[in-house]
C-alpha cells in the first residue's frame, strides 16, 4: 500500500507556514495520541527549526493510557514539551496556556523587565489532517470559529483566532508529506482516518487492524466480536470472514471491512496505540 496524496492547497500551505513562522512566538504541534510519531510530519522539523514548540497528544481518550504516559516521557527526554489532551471533550485544554507561558518564561520576563506592554502570545497550530486542530482551536476560542469535520482536509486556509487577552492562534491546513515511503506509516494513518478512504482498499485496512489487535489487544478484539478461542487462531481473511458472518453481513466482506475499520476508529474495540514506544526506542538503539 503506497499512498501518495499531496493536493495543491497543501503545497501552498507549506510555503505559507514558512512565511508566517516569523510572526509567532510558539508552535503548537498537534498529533494523534494513538500514533505520536506516525502522525508527525517530518517536514515540520525543518520548517519550525528552533522556534519554541509544544506538542499536544490529542485524542488521548482513544489511546492506551499506558502508552501515552510512555510517549510523554519519551518526548520530554528529547527536550520537546508535551501535553496529553482530549480536545473534543475539553480535557487538558486548561493546561495549554500555562504551559505555553512556562515555555516562553524567559522571553516574557525580558519583555516585562524592559517595561514592554503585555501583548497576547501568538501561536501557530500545525499538524497533519484529522488530528483535531480545528476542534482544539474552537475549544480555546470558546466559539465555533474554525471549521471542523471527520474527514481530512477540512481547513483550507490560514486564519487568526483570538482566545482572550493571553493568546492568539493561527490555524493552518493539515499538511501531509508528498509520499509515504514507509508503508507501515501509511497503514496507521489510514486506519485512524487521516487519509481519505477513497485512496485505499478497506479490506486491506481491516486486515491490518485485525492483525494489530490480535497482537497487542487480543482480549478487546475477542470480546467485541464474541470470538471463540478457535476463532482467535484464524489468520487474515479467515478471521475477517468469521467476523463478517457473525455480524450478519453474510458474504458481504466489503461491508464487514468498513464496519471493522469504523469501529476501530470510534474506539468500539477499546483504547489502543498504534505507535509503540519500545519499537521506536529499539530503532534509535540500532542507529
Amino acid at each position: 500500500m503506497t499512498i501518495q496524496w499531496f493536493p495543491g492547497h497543501m503545497a501552498k500551505a507549506r510555503r505559507e507556514v514558512a512565511e508566517k513562522l516569523k510572526l509567532v512566538d510558539i508552535v503548537l504541534e498537534i498529533v494523534d495520541a494513538r500514533l505520536p510519531i506516525s502522525s508527525r510530519n517530518p517536514m515540520l522539523d525543518s520548517l519550525i527549526q528552533q522556534k519554541p514548540r509544544l506538542m499536544l497528544l490529542n485524542k488521548a481518550d482513544l489511546a492506551d493510557n499506558r502508552e501515552t504516559a510512555k510517549w510523554h516521557d519519551y518526548f520530554e527526554k528529547q527536550g520537546i514539551h508535551c501535553l496529553a489532551i482530549n480536545a473534543s471533550q475539553g480535557k487538558g485544554i486548561n493546561k495549554i496556556i500555562p504551559k505555553v507561558k512556562e515555555i516562553l518564561g524567559e522571553k516574557l520576563e525580558r519583555q516585562a523587565a524592559r517595561g514592554m506592554k503585555s501583548m497576547p502570545i501568538r501561536a501557530m497550530c500545525i499538524g497533519i489532517p484529522n488530528v483535531g486542530k480545528s476542534t482544539l482551536l474552537n475549544r480555546l476560542a470558546k466559539k465555533n470559529m474554525a471549521k471542523t469535520g471527520n474527514t481530512p482536509g477540512v481547513t483550507k486556509g490560514q486564519q487568526w483566532l483570538k482566545t482572550g487577552k493571553d493568546l492568539e492562534l493561527l490555524d493552518t491546513p493539515g499538511i501531509l508529506w508528498p509520499k509515504f515511503e514507509d508503508k507501515e506509516i501509511g497503514k496507521k494513518l489510514a486506519l485512524t482516518g487521516a487519509i481519505k478512504d477513497t485512496l485505499l482498499h478497506m479490506d486491506d485496512l481491516a486486515l491490518y487492524g485485525l492483525e494489530f489487535f490480535k497482537e497487542y489487544y487480543p482480549k478487546q478484539l475477542q470480546e467485541r466480536y464474541k470470538l471463540s478461542d478457535e476463532d482467535m487462531m484464524l489468520e487474515g481473511t479467515d478471521l475477517l470472514i468469521v467476523i463478517t458472518r457473525k455480524r450478519g453481513f453474510q458474504e458481504d466482506f466489503e461491508r464487514g471491512s468498513v464496519m471493522i475499520v469504523q469501529e476501530i476508529r470510534d474506539g468500539r474495540l477499546g483504547t489502543y496505540t498504534l505507535d509503540r514506544v519500545a519499537d521506536f526506542e529499539h530503532e534509535e538503539d540500532l542507529k
